[in-house]
């Protein structure tokens, strides 16, 4: 039995725990009802927290989804189960073959020597607090808060995770808030404090609500 000063850690493992999330938020939010009203609860969005679910984050950015799908089945047919040290001593053109940009390949590589120096443990972070994965991953050259928070958020699956800076759900904020503007990380920040502590549940409905705009136009 843990100690009374034990951390708890809330994760998000199955679709009841988004349902508890989605009815928290709808109470204090009503405009949330309506986006579940219209989309139904959003996906569980979890995905393998090993080095192959960094990778995959690291794959996605700032591409299509068509466009990373694509690649991501090259790199998976390649590389798993991912390895570090197969990794690392795959050629920079194993991983450009699968259509990664130099950026990513570097940042890739940047990821495979905090593994190889013991800097990067998936394991542990497992039990770290939110704060302290972020500063782990940041700490990697060409790692950013988003990835971090992304990776917090469908890796681990933290409850209370918020992406403040994804363009994605400013854009949807945005609409579902009826704003002249879309608004920036630290409006997002204010907008999302009543949603503790299911800001994840929160992006999910939102990211829902992007998708079902997107669509629709």
């Amino acid at each position: 039995m843990p100690g009374s000063g034990a951390r708890v850690i809330r994760t998000i493992t199955a679709m009841d725990d988004v349902a508890e999330g989605v009815a928290h938020l709808t109470a204090v939010e009503p405009r949330f009802a309506g986006v579940v009203d219209a989309c139904g609860l959003p996906p569980l969005r979890r995905a393998d927290a090993g080095l192959g679910g960094l990778m995959a984050i690291i794959t996605d950015q700032q591409i299509s989804v068509h466009a990373a799908a694509a690649i991501w089945s090259r790199i998976e047919a390649r590389f798993a189960p991912f390895e570090p040290a197969v990794l690392a001593d795959s050629p920079d053109a194993d991983f450009a073959a699968c259509g990664l940009s130099r950026p990513k390949i570097r940042t890739i590589r940047a990821v495979l020597e905090a593994c190889g120096q013991g800097q990067l443990d998936f394991d542990a972070m497992a039990a770290m607090a939110d704060d302290q994965v972020v500063a782990m991953l940041t700490a990697i050259r060409g790692i950013g808060p988003w990835t971090a928070e992304i990776y917090l958020l469908a890796n681990l699956g933290r409850t209370d995770v918020w992406p403040k800076g994804d363009l994605a759900l400013q854009e949807a904020a945005r609409l579902l808030f009826n704003m002249q503007r879309r608004p920036d990380a630290a409006r997002m920040q204010a907008i999302a404090r009543k949603w503790r502590p299911w800001r994840a549940v929160a992006a999910r409905l939102l990211w829902s609500h992007y998708r079902a705009v997107k669509f629709k136009s």
